[in-house]
């Protein structure tokens, strides 16, 4: 450092160098004075923000050197504090390895100010290095300090300065793009005073467009005010809705009609608010127009449209037209209407017919609220006559036609030809008006749009019963169909509701009726059909309705149906279907299962009620009787039914069932022979599931097949395991196969494929007698192809179904299995004890086995091996169990087998 001088000198010298604060070469001018003032080597000030600086200037070794950025993790300005000199005295680059930058200035020694901005925020630094140890003065350390506190005022002041012109620049681009925004939008931008007038004292460019009148003329209401273009049925509408929105402090929003300067009306869309002083006074309101003229006429004539349509869609015949013409009157504020056909004398077509010939046939008419006659009037001599020539025609305010029983002092008329499929004229509809017309096209819009709806329904009007007969009546008993069924309920049910009585509804369905259709063909069933369905009409009772819905289901709705008559019509159903039908040679006993729901005890629209009756047919289906009422209890068990076939099929896809097995013992010896494998689910919320319950969904839902798999392969895994642990089952497994999987004609196959890892010589195939049945040829023929492949084969619940013995002994089967519903009745009475006999002889007669199941007591086992059966499963021998259990219960009888 130099010689001490005084404060005063050391400033007086830095201040003349540096010239008034915002030259352009403050800092570099700083920088080089203190240099000079304080003998240092190296000088710098630097802006600093997030952990980087960046030098605004740098002298060094007696010039000037370019500026530069750098981060301050590892320098010693990193360890410079607000306010607060820092000062590395002497070693410094030892101290900071790191920094290249003081290696490179060859730097000793360090000192560092914080350079701070007015209000104390801190900015940067101002550093002093030194190529030899360092000792500052208090003077020289004032010094310093003098000069951070005016290198931080003009850095803050600099900042300052290019915010300020930052934000200039952006303020003035922001209203460029305004005034572009406002004068080039499709609409007007305003402001205006909150009075009567409407006085704009600001509109953009686009009111010309909008208005017709150029933006200066409505500024200050110079020609004209704003607020006397506004139609004058909607002025004090616009002004409501502006009032009330000031006052609720919100912006306002409104759609109105606007003359324009040519005389014609527009729709406008409207969106403002009020501008408020300090005081909260309303000083101005602020906002914007834009025309919606076509927007709100589409919008108008969709809704018009729409109600029409609504009103007249599901109406068919003369009804369609006298709703079409009543509703269009109401919509277009007509005094009269109607829709004619055009027609021809003789057979000549209509299309040909020339003006003095051809007359207008109404098909409806209406005038001031009332239908008239139909009548045949002259087309000579009438405005529309013209319609055969022009296809629209609308008279604002001129001659009318004259017809008889219309209004005779009609000033104006809207009419539209109607045209069939090839563009040939058939008929007329009019408005006819007692007053002038406004110009305006939301009428024509909506003739024009409906008149094709209306001339195809007059195209349609001679073959119109033939229609109907098609959409609504079932081919095959020629009852009504579900469509016109569905139709017929949800007009009963609204009578219901307006006289208060009760209304019931009955599904139907043939129990077996696929089985016959199966078993005899669809020819003889749609005979049943039609024959079952001409007795039930002809027992249907006053006011009941009946009709068929699908193959075998038939609906019934019995009006007022109290709880008798419902009772007497149920009764009357089971009665007439229950009587046999022949035909031709066959006779057929039939029954049906009947669900019932009622209006309003049980339901209250139409529905609902046939959702609720369709789940008491579910039930009904389940039930010996065939009848049942519905419940609320069944929703939540069809729910239940709903979500556990959903937890079924994530069960089976992610192998979270488990086989049990059950043992076979031979009745002779007593030995284990053999076991039967059986489903079992354990879920996680519900707990064991009963197989009963979750087999019979799957078969219902469409699962059975993906079990059915899933079965078959876990059962030939175990028996592979239990192989590979030393162990082996005696005889064969016994495993189920349903009735979709037995339809597959491939069955051998794939089923091969499934069990590859086990020889087919270790299971026996169960298969029921009702499922064998259903196509008994097939039957056989699947039969012989799983013998072939070398599956044994039994026929499960023997004694249930319907087996023919011509084909019992042409069926590949190698066991019959007791149902277990004779086994335990067999000791109570003599009946079932000759059934079990009898199945024991038929068996042994055919080279057969037998099997019997569910035994549960020492008595009824040895009254089967009496009687000669060979083999017999039930709780008296042992109950289901896991394999592991399995294997280590009977472990001893499938060791011997091993060894």
């Amino acid at each position: 450092m130099p010689a001490r001088i005084s404060a005063e000198e050391a400033f007086q010298r830095l201040a003349e160098g540096l010239g008034h604060s915002g030259a352009p070469d403050f800092f570099d001018t700083l920088v080089e004075r203190l240099a000079r003032l304080l003998s240092a080597d190296h000088v710098l000030l630097a802006r600093v923000s997030e952990g980087e600086a960046a030098t605004l200037a740098v002298w060094s070794e007696g010039r000037h050197r370019a500026n530069l950025h750098y981060a301050l993790a590892g320098t010693p300005c990193e360890t410079v504090m607000e306010r607060a000199p820092c000062l590395y005295a002497r070693d410094v680059q030892a101290r900071f390895p790191d920094d290249t930058l003081l290696q490179e200035l060859g730097a000793e020694s360090y000192l560092g100010l914080a350079l701070s901005a007015p209000d104390g925020t801190f900015m940067g630094l101002l550093a002093v290095l030194a190529n030899r140890p360092m000792a500052p003065s208090d003077q020289e350390r004032e010094l310093l300090h003098i000069a951070a506190t005016q290198a931080g005022a003009e850095l803050s002041r600099r900042e300052a300065e290019r915010a300020l012109q930052a934000s200039e620049r952006h303020a003035r681009e922001s209203e460029r793009r305004l005034d572009t925004l406002l004068n080039h939008l499709p609409g007007m931008a305003y402001r205006c005073l909150n009075d009567a007038a409407w006085t704009m004292l600001l509109v953009s460019r686009g009111a010309e467009a909008l208005t017709g009148y150029p933006a200066e003329a409505l500024t200050h209401n110079r020609r004209v005010s704003y607020a006397e273009l506004i139609h004058p049925d909607d002025q004090q509408l616009v002004d409501d809705a502006v009032q009330q929105a000031i006052a609720r402090g919100e912006p306002f929003q409104m759609v109105y009609r606007l003359q324009t300067a040519d005389g014609r009306l527009r729709w406008m869309w409207e969106q403002g608010q009020a501008v408020l002083d300090a005081e909260g006074r309303v000083e101005c309101l602020e906002g914007f127009i834009t025309d919606v003229t076509e927007q709100q006429e589409a919008q108008r004539v969709q809704q018009a449209v729409m109600q029409v349509a609504s009103t007249v869609t599901s109406r068919i015949g003369d009804d369609y037209f006298h709703q079409l013409v009543d509703t269009l009157t109401r919509l277009l504020e007509a005094d009269a209407g109607f829709v004619a056909l055009l027609e021809a004398p003789g057979d000549a077509p209509a299309a040909s017919a020339r003006p003095a010939e051809a007359r207008l046939s109404l098909v409806s008419a209406q005038a001031d609220g009332r239908r008239l006659s139909r009548a045949d009037l002259p087309l000579a001599g009438t405005p529309c006559a013209r319609l055969l020539d022009e296809q629209e025609i609308m008279v604002h305010d001129g001659a009318a036609p004259s017809l008889p029983g219309f209004p005779a002092a009609t000033r104006a008329w809207i009419g539209r030809r109607l045209d069939n499929a090839r563009g040939e004229p058939i008929g007329v509809i009019v408005l006819l008006y007692r007053q002038p017309l406004e110009a305006d096209a939301f009428a024509t819009s909506v003739l024009r749009i409906l008149s094709t709806g209306a001339a195809a329904e007059l195209e349609r009007r001679s073959d119109h019963r033939r229609m109907r007969q098609l959409a609504y009546t079932d081919g095959t008993t020629g009852l009504p169909n579900r469509i016109r069924f569905m139709e017929d309920l949800s007009h009963q049910r609204r009578a219901a509701e307006r006289e208060q009585t009760p209304l019931a509804l009955l599904l139907l369905d043939i129990r077996r009726f696929k089985e016959i259709n199966d078993i005899h063909g669809h020819q003889v069933g749609d005979r049943l059909l039609a024959a079952l369905a001409e007795r039930l009409q002809h027992a249907l009772g006053p006011h009941e309705r009946l009709a068929r819905l699908s193959n075998d289901e038939f609906a019934l709705l019995v009006p007022r149906a109290s709880a008798a008559r419902l009772e007497e019509c149920l009764e009357r159903m089971r009665r007439t279907a229950g009587q046999p039908i022949t035909l031709g040679h066959r006779r057929f006993a039939l029954a049906v299962s009947i669900g019932t729901a009622r209006y309003p005890a049980d339901a209250v629209t139409s529905e609902e009620l046939f959702k609720f009756a369709s789940i008491a047919l579910y039930h009904a289906k389940q039930q010996a009787d065939g009848t049942c009422p519905f419940d609320a209890a069944m929703t939540r068990d069809l729910q239940r039914r709903q979500l556990m076939t959903e937890r079924l099929q994530l069960a089976i896809g992610d192998g979270r069932l488990t086989l049990h097995y059950q043992p076979k013992i031979d009745l002779a010896s007593g030995r284990l022979v053999g076991a039967e494998a059986l489903c079992r689910w354990h879920d996680e919320e519900w707990g064991w599931v009963s197989p009963g319950e979750f087999i019979a969904l799957a078969e219902a839902r469409g699962l059975i097949r993906p079990l059915g798999d899933w079965v078959l392969a876990e059962a030939a895994r175990q028996l592979a395991a239990w192989r590979r642990e030393g162990v082996s089952l005696p005889g064969r497994l016994s495993i189920n196969v349903s009735a979709q999987q037995f339809a597959d004609p491939n069955l051998a196959r794939h089923i091969a494929e499934l069990t590859r890892h086990t020889p087919s010589s270790s299971i026996d195939l169960e298969l029921t007698e009702t499922d064998v049945m259903r196509d008994a040829e097939q039957a056989i023929d699947i039969t012989h192809s799983l013998r072939r492949a070398g599956y044994t084969l039994s026929i499960d619940d023997f004694g249930t179904g319907y087996s023919s013995l011509a084909y019992l002994h042409r069926f590949a089967a190698d066991t019959l299995k007791i149902d277990l519903s004779f086994v335990r009745k067999m000791l109570d009475g003599p009946q079932d004890r000759a059934i079990v006999e009898t199945i024991i002889a038929m068996a042994r007669s055919l080279g057969m086995r037998t099997v019997a199941e569910g035994v549960e007591t020492r008595e009824q086992a040895l009254e089967l091996a009496r009687l000669g059966c060979d083999q017999a499963q039930g709780y008296y021998f042992g109950r289901p169990l896991p394999a592991d259990a399995f294997a280590a219960t009977w472990g001893e009888a499938m060791a011997t087998v091993s060894g």
